[in-house]
């Protein structure tokens, strides 16, 4: 570890785990200072089943009277973390898919001022990925372009891997209050982090499954994601290009559709003429209609390039320096 007097705190929501917990907490090396259970309503008792069997001191088990899901669990472990005044907040699942042997790699970029917010990524070693299912594998490779979109973190892949850390200022800026409780909880971090400027690095993880089961039903969660990615896009670029900023790509993105539309209303009209006068279009008509669909075109990919560009490279938490973690609202 880089920094040994950083202060480390892993927090494992937890629902429906008891199998597999006991070894991911297990599994939990000397550089974390507290481990943070968040029984989330489990119907089997996990964090009963951690308080019998777990002897390490590091390990607090928080609980929820009703379930709130994984985004809720992990929030309610930020907020203990951050009460007791760590420096980095890493979330780690129950269920085993996660390797806790991989948390120095994943907090390093934090404590060396290289990033503000690191996940895993299970898509850098194309062997590793052969046990993922087919389902998940087409599934995150959507979801992950659909995420940059939303995001503006063009750089980044598997948006809903959820070993994840962040450094406890940043944390402690989110709106607690306004981020997704549900599957979707990962993406909405990276939606807000975006309008922070915060700095988001991936670390190779391997993809790993076993016995567990997951509770993310893809006919139920894709409409949900459909509609509050379309949703985070739209807030991104009124905040990022129109609100807080105005610049030649803020131009290109008012510009560009509006071409675009002018070429199909001039390309619809005139084919109709010559369907109707039962002649083909002149090469005059033709070029009417295909030079501001060209430009609308040409417009849209100089806004995306500049987008592409635009994703932050300065790390918060060095403006942050001094500063402490507060513990956000409730």
């Amino acid at each position: 570890m880089p920094e040994r007097s950083a202060r480390v705190a892993v927090v494992v929501p937890a629902y429906r785990v008891k199998a597999h917990v006991g070894a991911v907490l297990a599994a939990i090396g000397p550089e974390v200072d507290a481990i943070y259970v968040v029984d989330d309503a489990c119907p089997e008792g996990s964090g009963d089943a951690v308080e019998a069997s777990v002897t390490d001191p590091r390990v607090h088990v928080l609980r929820h009277e009703r379930n709130q899901g994984v985004g809720g669990a992990t929030l309610t472990g930020y907020r203990q973390a951050l009460a007791d005044g760590c420096d980095v907040i890493v979330k780690l699942d129950g269920d085993g898919q996660m390797d806790p042997t991989l948390v120095p790699e994943l907090v390093r970029p934090i404590l060396e001022d290289e990033a503000d917010y690191v996940k895993g990524n299970r898509f850098f070693d194309l062997e590793g990925l052969r046990p993922m299912p087919t389902v998940r594998l087409i599934g995150n490779a959507l979801l992950s372009f659909v995420t940059k979109l939303s995001t503006g973190y063009w750089d980044l892949f598997d948006p809903t891997n959820g070993f994840t850390a962040i450094d406890a200022r940043v944390a402690a800026m989110l709106p607690f209050a306004k981020l997704s409780r549900g599957y979707f909880f990962e993406s909405d971090v990276l939606f807000r982090l975006g309008t922070l400027r915060a700095v988001v690095r991936d670390v190779p993880m391997p993809a790993r499954y076993g016995s567990e089961e997951s509770g993310l039903a893809p006919a139920r969660v894709v409409p949900e994601f459909l509609r509050k990615h379309a949703t985070n896009t739209a807030k991104r670029i009124f905040y990022g290009y129109f609100l807080r900023n105005f610049s030649i790509a803020s131009l290109e993105l008012l510009l560009g559709p509006l071409f675009l539309l002018l070429g199909a209303v001039v390309g619809a009209v005139g084919w109709l003429r010559s369907l109707a006068a039962g002649e083909l279009a002149t090469s005059g008509t033709v070029m009417l209609a295909a030079l501001p669909i060209l430009v609308g075109v040409q417009l849209l990919l100089a806004f995306f390039g500049y987008d592409i560009q635009n994703v932050p490279r300065e790390p918060l938490r060095r403006r942050l320096a001094g500063r402490p973690g507060r513990r956000p609202a409730p």
